[in-house]
């Protein structure tokens, strides 16, 4: 750990520690011991600041979640034009992928299949479903599609599918490197041209 990293505080320490091994490795496979040697914490000192792995894994997908609606939130505040603003979803993907050095595939795909019904975290997983699924479907209808409602979950689909993408390249050897991102909001565009005009 740098002496920068050690400097912060004992609870940012937990998280981005917790955040860069779940994701690099998956929650399942990640024990305490592992969080708290590359934090540089103490049991006790993790104990004070979450209730356990759990309070841990939820504390780290509710930060997740929020630093990704701030990207989306940030791309959506520079653009006018309706259209654009909808298919801005896949430009907040990139910018956050930019921002938080991602590699792989969603944080919050890969936590839906590990984590059981009930589990703390699962709240911050539903989070980020409602925001993709109320906001593509309100900023489709401000876009003027004839059915808000199909067009978001098209791009959904489209959005999930570059995401998987990106999972499968990262651990698949051999695959082309498109970037997924690209050829979804193209794939996007051309459907939303023709739910406009239909």
């Amino acid at each position: 750990m740098t002496s920068v990293a050690a400097s912060r505080p004992a609870r940012e320490r937990l998280l981005a520690a917790a955040g860069e091994l779940f994701y690099e490795s998956g929650i399942a496979v990640t024990g305490v011991d592992a969080v708290l040697t590359r934090a540089a914490v103490s049991p006790a000192t993790m104990y004070a600041h979450f209730a356990g792995k759990d309070g841990l894994v939820a504390a780290y997908l509710q930060q997740r979640h929020e630093e990704w609606r701030r990207a989306w939130d940030d791309v959506l505040s520079e653009r006018r034009d309706p259209v654009d603003r909808l298919l801005s979803v896949f430009d907040a993907v990139a910018r956050y992928r930019e921002r938080a050095g991602s590699r792989r595939g969603c944080g919050f795909l890969a936590a839906a299949t590990e984590l059981p019904a009930g589990h703390a975290g699962q709240r911050w997983l539903d989070a980020d479903s409602q925001l993709l699924t109320d906001r593509l479907r309100d900023l489709a209808a401000e876009a003027g599609v004839d059915d808000p409602d199909d067009v978001a979950a098209t791009l959904l689909l489209l959005y999930d599918g570059a995401l998987n993408r990106f999972a499968r390249a990262a651990t698949t050897p051999g695959l082309p490197a498109d970037d997924p991102l690209v050829r979804a909001r193209r794939l996007a565009a051309l459907h939303v041209r023709a739910a406009r005009s239909g």
